[in-house]
This record gives C-alpha cells, sequence and structure tokens, in this order.
C-alpha cells in the first residue's frame, strides 16, 4: 500500500491532514470546532499566536500512520517541523489531534489537547518549545502535559543516532536487537522466548495446552543486523513500511541484557507513535496479543509514576 504525496504548505504553514474516512468522506468529528480557529477556505487560523492551518484531505490517505507521514513530504520546498493528523483517535475518541515530527526525529508523535493546539504550534514554530519538551512532558496516554500520570520509564528523548534501513514488512510484532555487546545474553534472551524457527519467528509452534495465558508467548520476526545497533524508540515509526503495518515493535536494547527479567522496550507505532514502555519479556508477549485483538490498549502497559503496575501486582 502506498499513500499520495502531501502538498506543500506556504511558508509559515502547518499541513493538518485528514486520515479518518467513511465511505471515502473525510471526517473531522467536532475537531475543526475544538481548536476554535478561523476558516479561510482551505486555511484555519488559529487562536494563541495566528498559526496558519492548511487542510488537506483526501481518501488516499485514509488510515495513514505517523510514522510515514515524513516519506510523503515533498522535496524541494521547505520543510515544515511539524504536521498534524486528524486521526480515528482525535475523531472519534476526543484524545486531542496528533503531532508528526518532521525535523528533529522525523515520524514521532506526540498528542495535545484540541484547545491548545494554537498555542502549542506557536511555541514549537517560535522557537519557545522544542518536539523533545512535547515527548519529555507527555502522560501515559501521550498527552502533552496530560493528567493520565507520569509514565515511570518515559520515552527517551536522547539525540538519535544515524540513519537507519526500513525494518521488515510484517502484519505481526517485530523483535529488533539493538545492543550487540552481549551475544550470549542475545542467545538465553532467544531461548527464553522459545526459540526461532526457520522462517526467523521467535515462539511459534508451541503447544496450545501448555501457554500459560498470564504470560502469553510473544510471536514475533526476529531482526538480528547491526544496521539496527543504537537504534531509537522515536525513530522506529519512520522505519515500519506502509500497507501490511507491524502491530508494534519490540527493542532488545542495553537495558534488556543489564536488568533482572530481560526488560524490553515496546515503541507503540499507533496512537502515539514512538511512545515507549519497558516490560520483562515474559510480559510483553501479552501487550502484543492484547493489541492484536483490540482488547487493551497501548496505555495500560505503560507504568504510571508512583504506582504499582498491574502487571507486578
Amino acid at each position: 500500500m502506498s499513500f499520495p504525496e502531501l502538498p506543500q504548505p506556504a511558508p509559515g504553514e502547518v499541513l493538518l491532514v485528514c486520515v479518518c474516512y467513511e465511505e471515502g468522506e473525510a471526517r473531522w468529528g467536532g475537531l475543526l470546532g475544538e481548536i476554535a480557529g478561523r476558516r479561510e477556505g482551505d486555511v484555519v487560523v488559529l487562536p494563541d499566536g495566528g498559526v496558519r492551518l492548511r487542510l488537506a484531505e483526501g481518501p488516499g490517505w485514509d488510515h495513514l500512520h505517523g510514522g510515514n507521514v515524513p516519506a510523503l513530504v515533498p522535496d524541494g520546498g521547505p520543510v515544515p517541523p511539524v504536521a498534524v493528523l486528524a486521526d480515528s483517535a482525535a475523531v472519534h475518541g476526543g484524545d486531542g489531534p496528533l503531532l508528526v515530527d518532521l525535523a528533529a526525529t522525523p515520524g514521532r508523535g506526540v498528542r495535545v489537547p484540541s484547545a491548545r493546539l494554537g498555542e502549542i504550534l506557536a511555541g514549537l514554530l517560535g522557537g519557545a518549545l522544542t518536539f523533545d519538551d512535547l515527548v519529555r512532558a507527555m502522560d501515559a496516554y501521550g498527552m502533552y502535559q496530560g493528567d493520565g500520570g507520569r509514565p515511570a520509564i518515559p520515552t527517551p528523548t536522547d539525540p538519535p543516532r544515524g540513519a537507519f534501513p526500513a525494518l521488515p514488512a510484517t502484519a505481526g510484532a517485530l523483535l529488533v536487537r539493538t545492543f550487540f555487546d552481549d551475544e550470549e545474553g542475545w542467545r538465553a534472551l532467544l531461548a527464553e522466548l522459545g526459540g526461532t524457527d526457520e522462517d526467523g519467528w521467535v515462539g511459534t509452534g508451541q503447544d496450545p495446552d501448555e501457554i500459560d495465558v498470564e504470560h502469553y508467548p510473544l510471536e514475533a520476526l526476529v531482526v538480528d543486523a547491526r544496521a539496527f545497533e543504537g537504534l531509537r524508540p522515536g525513530q522506529v515509526p519512520a522505519l515500519v513500511p506502509p500497507g501490511e503495518h507491524a502491530t508494534v515493535v519490540v527493542l532488545a536494547d542495553a537495558g534488556t541484557f543489564a536488568g533482572p527479567g530481560r526488560p524490553l522496550t515496546v515503541v507503540d507505532l499507533y496512537d502515539t507513535p514512538g511512545q515507549s514502555t519497558v516490560l520483562p519479556c515474559r510480559d510483553v508477549g501479552s501487550l502484543v496479543c492484547n493489541l492484536e485483538i483490540g482488547n487493551m490498549d497501548f496505555h495500560e502497559f505503560v507504568a504510571v509514576e508512583g504506582t504499582t503496575p498491574w502487571w507486578e501486582e
């Protein structure tokens, strides 16, 4: 699956892209009213700074994910620092629009309250805010300065390391090795997850009658290549190809081989692309399974500072 190129906004404009459609018709829900802007044709002028939003709609962008946005920015013109997506969570769930980073770490996202969109975009465009500031102030739901509690392990904002190739296309989960200084620990991790099959998948072929439903096995395509050494959570969404879209990407990083329980870093690709959480490896399979069947949301696996997460009770 491919998406059409995005339009080139005028200097000083920010794209607001509708990625939610029903029978080919754009669905904005109450978002345009909630941002309280002044409509001028295809432009909405926001209060609190006068930022101009260029509306972009077309069914070719239906179900466009935040991580795929940077690749659709036209070549040859100025690249705006951010784009805004009106996705299903914002249109139907009331979660606020998704801001997608196009400059610092392209493809990662943060949600912002609809009523504060003008203020926050003005801060980004004027230099009073950086995208890292937004990420550092996310709550467990991925909302900037939200009231959902501060994550016990915040998503890293350290500078990205170099460029990385695209990740494999798969409709399942990916387990990507990003740390290569502990070969014995890596082999032990794969063994603990049930070993890999001939196609490179971990955790397959287990007897259903022997599965511990409290710690569902992780089934994931293993990516063991030094090209991904040092990969950070925020860089992950832009590496996932459009179309056959992975549920989540799981990173076996330096922390995996340093902490008890072999903790893995899990990266969200949907609700807040690039948001991460850290779980013991035995609990990651349950996260993936529940996301795949729509039984739970990513934020339910984000431990909140000052509380005991439900998987440790």
